[in-house]
Order: structure tokens, then sequence, then C-alpha cells
């Protein structure tokens, strides 16, 4: 028989046993689970801690390093994918686990991440910016519709253009709306649309699941609905659905029904308007004609047709003041004239012309005594300086002194200073006082002084 301790197991034990029953079941050694992320952890070293769950369970999962590095993505909380690995018992705890091998976005999650990345792409671009969004027409005319020639969208947006509108002319470019193929068929329909003179286009489909409005979330409807050159209305799906070409379209819609009624106006209001409009004319004109009434009124009473001698009444009274103005004028101006003649006539140069003449004389008879005056002294004075001058070449004149017995001797033009300038026979000039002397060397002597 056992002992009361050998009947009693350790936890440890009964976790590493259970644990063994965990890896022994080959059902439960490649486990396939789908499922939300949440309390997700990324430890320090890579390896991934998180819990998966569905509407009503959970479990916990651990991706060790290893396999963490062939993930093409970031897993985060609220992110629905799908994982392979293994069951087992965590001993330490005493809880059994899921130790996931490889892990993939769900559809739905994957579709939601490129649906996201997308959105921020073309944000940046500014392709939802407002200052591009172009201004729906008030009043169209002429309405492209792109979108499945069968099916609700296409009856409501038709029904509710003609109820509220019915002037305006439509156009159906019959697209594809969900598929592989419907994305290149909405930007060629929108492209021919553009080739048509519209007012504004309506692009949308009724309502479904993510993935059958997924083509209007393509990049290329996207940069279609931008690149247009007559605004557009996004309507896809319900109030609730969001698609990328809501963000870039011009004006979104919640439905195709509210679509058309944001692209025509309602026929009761333009009633209304055109009823007032009415109302404001029919007061204007009736104003206008009282007024007018009024002008012709006042004409007709005026004084002067009832009185037209009397316009030209005022006429002569005007021309006799104009008259009378001018006789004064012509008065003053004769006036004016006589006192200048009287004025010359009185003139003593008049009365007296040889007084002019005798005054000339006198000033001529004047200046002709200042001018021999003046001449007389100019010619005393230069007299006085050419004496001056006289004596002064006197003083310094070199033949003066031959007067006092002095000569000069030259020899053929030059004046002779000594003996050594001429030679025995030489011929030479004496000039004296008066007179000169030539002369043939016969003897010469020498001195010192």
């Amino acid at each position: 028989m056992l002992g009361i301790e050998e009947k009693y197991l350790k936890i440890s034990d009964l976790n590493d046993y259970i644990k063994v029953m965990f890896d022994e079941n080959s059902f439960l050694r490649k486990i396939y689970l789908k499922g939300e992320i949440s309390n997700f952890k990324n430890h320090t070293r890579g390896h991934l801690y998180f819990t998966l769950k569905d509407e009503t369970s959970r479990i916990s999962a651990v991706m060790f390093y290893n396999n963490a590095l062939r993930l093409n993505f970031t897993p985060e909380d609220g992110m629905n994918v799908l994982v392979t690995g293994r069951i087992s018992c965590y001993p330490a705890q005493g809880t059994y686990q899921i130790y996931v091998e490889s892990m993939e976005m769900d559809g739905l999650g994957k579709l939601y991440i490129e649906y996201e990345k997308l959105k921020k792409k073309l944000a940046s671009e500014g392709l939802f910016d407002a200052n591009c969004k172009k201004a729906i027409p008030k009043y169209p005319k002429k309405i492209g519709i792109i979108t499945a020639s069968t099916g609700a969208a296409i009856k409501d947006i038709l029904s509710t253009i003609k109820r509220r509108y019915p002037i305006c002319e439509t156009i159906l470019f019959p697209s594809l709306v969900q598929g592989a193929s419907a994305a290149p068929e909405i930007v060629r329909q929108i492209r021919q649309a553009n080739e048509f003179e519209l007012d504004v286009i309506i692009c949308g489909r009724g309502g479904g699941s993510i993935e059958d409005l997924w083509a209007f979330n393509e990049e290329s409807v996207a940069r279609a609905i931008y690149e247009s050159k007559i605004p557009i209305i996004s309507a896809v799906g319900h109030e609730v659905d969001f698609t990328i070409a809501d963000f870039v379209a011009d004006m979104r819609a919640p439905t195709p029904t509210g679509a058309a009624e944001m692209a025509v106006p309602d026929r009761k209001d333009i009633e209304n308007i055109l009823f007032e409009k009415k109302k404001q004319l029919n007061t204007l004109i009736k104003n206008n004609l009282k007024q007018r009434i009024a002008k012709v009124n006042n004409v007709k009473n005026c004084f002067i047709l009832k009185n037209p001698m009397s316009l030209y009444e005022i006429k002569e009274q005007k021309l006799d003041t104009l008259i009378e103005q001018m006789n004064k004028n012509m008065q003053a101006k004769l006036k004016e004239s006589e006192t200048k003649l009287q004025h010359i006539q009185n003139n003593y140069i008049l009365k007296n012309p040889l007084a002019s003449f005798e005054s000339f004389k006198n000033l001529i008879e004047n200046t002709h005594v200042k001018m021999n005056h003046f001449i007389q002294n100019y010619l005393e004075k230069k007299e006085y300086e050419y004496q001056l001058t006289l004596n002064t070449l006197k003083l310094v004149n070199p033949l003066n002194i031959l007067d006092k017995g002095y000569s000069l001797v030259e020899k053929e033009g030059k004046i002779i200073k000594t003996c050594d300038a001429i030679e025995i026979d030489d011929k030479i000039k004496i000039k004296l006082s008066k007179g000169e002397i030539s002369a043939i060397v016969k003897e010469k002597k020498e001195w010192k002084i």
C-alpha cells in the first residue's frame, strides 16, 4: 500500500505529463487557426507574444524570433491573421498555447492594410486636398452616370433625377463595378465621359462587402477621378462605407440616391424660387410703372409745356441783357481808346518835335567835348611815358660813352677787347662819337692792369 505522500503528484510533474500528451498528439502538431490579434507584445529579444481571439474564445500564442524574421508585415492589435503552428503546454504556468511557426494576414485584414496604405500615399500627394475639389454646378443640363447598367443603383439615380429635375439629360456609361476587371473598366468610362460635354459625373454602385467595393479602392480609379476635368460625385455603397474614391471625388454621397439628390436641384424648390422671383419681378414692374407714370405726369404738368411762349420770353430777356452788356463794353472800350488818343496828342514830343533833336544835339556836343578832353589827356600821358622810356634808353645806350672821347674798335663786325684778338696788318674800324675810321694795324702793345 502506497504512503500518503506517494499518492500526490508535483504540479511540475503533472504539467510535464500534460505537455507530453500534447506533443504526442499528431493532430495538435500541425494546427491552422484564424483570429484577431490582441495584447500584442514585441519582446526585446525579438519574440512575439499575443492572444488570438474570435467572438467567444481566445488562446495564448508565441512566435519565436527565428520564425518572426520571415514575416512581411508588422502585426498589430485588431489585425485578423491566419497562423500555422503546434499546440503544447507551457509547464511553468500550466497553460496551453499555440507556438506559431508562420503567420499571414487574413483576407479582410490584408485589404484593410492595403486600403490604409494607399489612402496615406494619395493623401500625401494632395489628391484629397479641398482646394483641388471642383464645384458641382447648381443647375446641370447633362449628367453622366458610371455604374452597372443593371441593378438598383442606376434605377435609384435615374428615378431620383427624373422626379427632382426632369429637364436634365442623363447619359449612362455602363461599367463593371465588381471583380478584377472592374477598375480598368471604370477608368476607361471616366476618360470616355470626359470627352462629352457633361456638367457633372456620378460614379458608384450599391452596397456590398469590402471585396465587392474594392474596385473603388484601386489607385488607378482614384487617379482617374482626380484627373477628370468634369466634377465627379462618388456614390459607393451605403452611408457607412468609405472608399478611396470618396476621398478623391469632388463630392461624396452616402448612397447612389443621395448622389442624384446632390447632383440636381429639387423641382419643388425651383418652383418655390421661381414663384418668389415672380412676385419680386411683379413688384419691381409695378414700382417701375408707378415711377414712369409719375415722371410722365410731371412732364405733362410742366409749366413750360403749358406755357411754351414763356420759354422764349426768358430767352428774350436774356438777349436784352446780353445786348445791354455788349453796349456797355463797347462804350467802355471807346472811352479807353479816346483817353489813350488824348494822351498821345498832348505828348510834349509831338508838340515840339525839334526839342528831341536839340536834346540829342546837346548830348552829342557834350560827348564830343568829353572825348577831346579824354584824348588830350591820353596823348599827354603817352608822351610823358615816351620821354621817360627814351631817357632810360639813353642812359643804357653803350654809344653814349663815345661822347666822352672813347671809341670802339671792331674787326670784321666784332668788338676788339684785347690785343690778342688782332694781328699786325689787320684791318679794323674805329667808331667815334661822330663817324668812324678805317685803319691797318702797324703796331700793338699789351699791358696789364
